[in-house]
């Protein structure tokens, strides 16, 4: 009958709809869940690079022993560090 056929193809039609908007819906979903993995990325490349930045700051480690609490401390070689670092 004709009322039948209207409605599977208003069924048809309304899943085809429902599949697009519902597909959308994933996409936008997994592409938020993208941006923020990227955005984690770079968040950790920067600490990594801020980290190492600060490492150099720290100068080349000479080994000289600058805890006058070390058994192992050397007055003269810490002045001397610090005289240089100065």
């Amino acid at each position: 009958s004709h009322s039948a056929q209207v409605v599977r193809y208003s069924a048809l039609l309304g899943g085809i709809f429902y599949g697009i908007v519902h597909r959308r819906t994933l996409q936008s979903q997994e592409d938020v869940k993208k941006e923020a993995h990227e955005y984690e990325r770079k968040e950790k490349l920067i600490k990594e690079a801020r980290e190492a930045w600060q490492r150099k700051q720290a100068g080349p480690s000479s080994g000289v022993i600058t805890d006058p609490e070390d058994p192992k401390f050397d007055l003269e070689k810490a002045l001397a560090q610090w005289e240089k670092d100065a």
